[in-house]
């Protein structure tokens, strides 16, 4: 059976470390045959990202702040340079962890417009800096969680944040459905991440969710890295603007 990504060009933006999501999607686009181009944020992260880019065999590492336009524009350029690219996995959510251990109403207002910049705002974009490489279509896939529909404990200005996110996809989909250009969003179950560290009480939302999810178990990184993969092939030609729930069922439970 052949590669299902073979011969595309798929961007990698949020890989922060080997338990991150993000590396989980770059490992599977890798395995399914594309040619990997991943970012890093500033130099603290350089050096971790071209490590974890050599051993994934990435054709290019790039350094990407999508808080700064000229910094877009220069990845943009960048790529350009390599010919079309065809898939982008946007990984990248951000909020201060005052914000995510305080009540929601405490939420500062500069915290708030932190949170949506980094966590929403960039996918927009990100979109327009990458859109026109994608001369024959492709697929654009975030991902977001549960919290972005229901109240999760301490996830607070951050499930705000998805929520703007999920509109965020379905706007794109509207805007780049006629270049061919595909937009969805992956909600995963919880997973141990760096970032879910930072949400209170993280291990007994797991221990929830593996309790009274239909499968009786957590989500699997590589369930996530597989349904992105779906996402950047053919095989969802037919699929944009849409959430994709990659949960073990726990979002169809009521209680």
């Amino acid at each position: 059976m052949p590669a299902l990504l073979e011969g595309k060009t798929a961007l990698v933006l949020g890989v922060a470390n080997k338990w991150s999501l993000a590396y989980a999607v770059a490992e599977a686009y890798r395995r399914e045959g594309a040619r990997l181009i991943l970012t890093y944020q500033g130099e603290r992260q350089r050096e971790t990202v071209e490590t974890i880019g050599a051993e994934l065999s990435a054709a290019r590492v790039l350094p990407c702040d999508v808080s700064r336009e000229n910094e877009l524009a220069a990845l943009a350029r960048a790529i350009e340079n390599d010919g079309r690219l065809d898939a982008v996995l946007h990984s990248i959510a951000f909020a201060n962890r005052e914000d995510l251990t305080r009540p929601f109403i405490e939420t500062s207002r500069s915290g708030y417009l932190l949170a949506q910049e980094v966590s929403a705002y960039s996918l927009v974009a990100v979109s327009r800096a990458v859109a026109p490489l994608m001369t024959e279509g492709g697929s654009i896939a975030t991902l977001s969680y549960l919290g972005a529909v229901r109240v999760v404990p301490n996830y607070n200005v951050m499930g705000v944040a998805k929520a703007a996110l999920e509109a965020v996809v379905r706007y794109l989909a509207s805007d780049l459905g006629p270049r061919g250009i595909r937009v969805n969003a992956i909600s995963a179950g919880p997973i141990k991440t760096a970032s879910a560290r930072a949400i209170g009480g993280f291990s007994s939302i797991l221990d929830h969710v593996a309790a009274r999810a239909p499968l009786r178990r957590n989500t699997d990184p590589a369930e996530v890295a597989d349904a992105a993969v779906f996402l950047a092939s053919t095989l969802s030609r037919g699929v944009t603007g849409n959430v994709i729930y990659v949960d073990s069922g726990f979002s169809i439970m009521a209680v």
